[in-house]
């Protein structure tokens, strides 16, 4: 699973979108020094996309008094439906992932991530689950452990009738 941190490094963030296609991601965040990271958040790819374009809220300190992302973007700069220009977002990506200075720079995702996402138990019903995405209307589904640890992501294609039934078929045939 490929998960985001509430603080993210800029070129990191660029290299994960040039080499995926997700359309979310969990966020997670680590309470304590030597604990795990636990489940925060999801956040939209399209967000992430539109965060990026704004250099202006990238910071160079990681300290938690420092790092305080003082002005956040509003909600309506960050939600779209569609990228605006594809062609500029590559060339921008490209530049984050190549150029070393996007190496020290860093994003505040907190004030972006959606704290009320649904997530699922590891062995939460699979009946139940395909209930939720049909209710809610949802892409995706972290899916965490008793710990709050993210395990996975289910998402609507997982749930169509003929992978769900291949995948059923090879789980349960003899080894």
């Amino acid at each position: 699973v490929r998960v985001l941190h509430l603080k993210e490094n800029i070129a990191s963030l660029a290299r994960l979108l040039g080499s995926t296609s997700h359309g979310g991601f969990p966020v997670v965040y680590r309470p304590e020094s030597g604990h795990a990271e636990v489940f925060q958040g999801t956040i939209k790819r399209l967000e992430l996309c539109m965060l990026l374009e704004n250099e202006n809220i990238f910071e160079s300190e990681t300290n938690c008094e420092v790092f305080s992302s003082s002005h956040p973007l509003s909600y309506q700069k960050i939600t779209v439906e569609k990228l605006p220009n594809l062609s500029c977002l590559t060339r921008l990506l490209n530049r984050y992932t190549t150029d070393p200075r996007y190496q020290q720079l860093f994003i505040n995702l907190e004030p972006y991530i959606n704290k009320s996402a649904m997530s699922v138990q590891a062995h939460f019903s699979l009946q139940r689950t395909y209930i939720i995405f049909r209710t809610l209307g949802l892409r995706h589904l972290t899916v965490v452990d008793p710990q709050n640890r993210v395990v996975g992501i289910i998402t609507r294609k997982d749930l169509m009738p003929l992978p769900l039934q291949e995948r059923l078929r090879l789980q349960l045939a003899p080894q």
